[in-house]
């Protein structure tokens, strides 16, 4: 057995990998939604609110993986992170936008 703050370590990015993991069901239930939301029947509010779920999930995942190992989460790359998904998202939606 591991004693004091090796122990503490460990625990806590176990922990940090078990709520990360548990954030991954949501971020799946926010692409089904924003599949059906954008492609199957259009609907600009359930778009707008799965999106910031998503978002939400994403910066938490990270956050949660960070806190396992102890580092603080202020990175400009965890919010560069997003710019491909939010110009992908805008490419899909773009013609309702424009149209």
């Amino acid at each position: 057995m591991q004693d004091g703050p090796a122990q503490q370590r460990f625990v806590r990015v176990l922990v940090g990998v078990v709520v990360a993991s548990a954030l991954v069901y949501p971020l799946l239930l926010c692409a089904v939604q924003l599949l059906f939301a954008q492609l199957v029947v259009v609907d600009v509010a359930a778009v707008v609110v799965w999106l910031l779920v998503a978002v939400t999930c994403s910066v938490a995942l990270v956050a949660a993986l960070r806190w396992g190992v102890a580092r603080p989460v202020r990175s400009p790359w965890l919010f560069a992170g997003l710019a491909p998904p939010a110009a992908f998202e805008l490419w899909l939606f773009w013609p309702v936008l424009t149209g």
